[in-house]
């Protein structure tokens, strides 16, 4: 029997099946063995083969071909990659301006994923009613008018801005969206506003770190109307890329694509090389300093894991 996996909290998984059943399920160990590199060989948008058992259990015996997947670095120190979620749409990167502070270095490395795995992403900077200065407003505005300059769709919310959960909802109609995004941004209260009846547990932003605290602990795929679904995903701090070599970083920043064409060397790093194109760019303002930092970070990271390698 065919279904859709819902929920994943570990070593169970929630399968809607064709027939509107619910069955929870487990992954025998050979699917673990054969894909060492991830830490979760099947996640939450997967379609799998299910074997259902006389307690109404299930084993999961077959894994569909995907046509995308979200991909992390595996974080406690395991090795590998963590699949956030498959075969979706789009990924909708949440992000505050405050409580929590925005992270421009954290949109940048999803973006860089999306580009890699070929998935639409859309930033959606939340908690705008918080802002209350000239300043803040501006801040605002330069965020949105960098990643709206390379293409990207910026969407600005408030749960007390009906105009923007309508454009919010336009978005992800008709679509599998992933919210993802640090803890305390708001992700679980924008869902609840989308479609109240889930009433979903939220919390509140730690007074102490000005971080939010963990309340989704575990990905779900929530059906906001048949034809509309988003994957509530835990709050993440970090984003670590996978499978990724250095010469190709600056293949998924747009604004590189055309000047890395003109460097000397075809897997120039864009930092000390000669007669190199994306730096060329940068000198002369057509590359933001800020996302060229972004730049340096991912590609530094990318190279400490490589070393890290056997």
């Amino acid at each position: 029997m065919e279904g859709l996996i819902v929920k994943a909290t570990g070593s169970w998984y929630d399968v809607r099946m064709t027939d509107g059943r619910h069955i929870a399920c487990r992954l025998p160990g050979k699917f673990r063995l054969a894909d060492e590199e991830l830490t979760n060989p099947v996640a939450v948008g997967d379609i799998v083969t299910i074997a259902e058992k006389t307690d109404d259990t299930g084993i999961i015996e077959k894994i569909s071909e995907r046509r995308n997947r979200l991909l992390r670095k595996a974080t406690h120190g395991k090795k590998g990659g963590q699949i956030i979620a498959a075969n979706v749409d789009q990924v909708l990167i949440i992000q505050s301006l405050k409580k929590p502070a925005l992270k421009t270095g954290f949109i940048d490395r999803l973006l860089v994923c999306c580009e890699a795995y070929e998935i639409s992403p859309v930033i959606v900077i939340n908690k705008t009613d918080l802002l209350k200065s000239d300043r803040e407003s501006e801040n605002l505005h330069d965020i949105s008018a960098l990643y709206t300059d390379l293409g990207y769709c910026v969407l600005t919310t408030s749960i007390f801005d009906q105009t923007s959960i309508e454009h919010l909802k336009q978005q992800v109609s008709k679509k599998i969206s992933v919210f993802t995004g640090p803890s305390g941004t708001g992700k679980t209260t924008l869902l609840n506003t989308l479609s109240p009846g889930l009433k979903l547990k939220t919390g509140e932003v730690s007074t102490s770190s000005n971080k939010g605290k963990h309340t989704t602990t575990f990905a779900q795929l929530i059906a906001v109307n048949d034809e509309t679904f988003i994957v509530d995903t835990p709050g993440i701090r970090e984003f670590g890329l996978v499978n990724l070599e250095p010469y190709e970083i600056s293949l998924f920043f747009p604004e590189m694509r055309s000047h890395r064409e003109t460097c000397r060397y075809y897997n120039c790093t864009h930092r000390h090389e000669p007669s190199c194109g994306v730096k060329a760019a940068l000198n002369a303002g057509q590359i933001t300093p800020s996302r060229y930092k972004s730049y340096l970070n991912i590609l530094e990271s990318i190279e400490d894991e490589l070393q890290k390698l056997p």
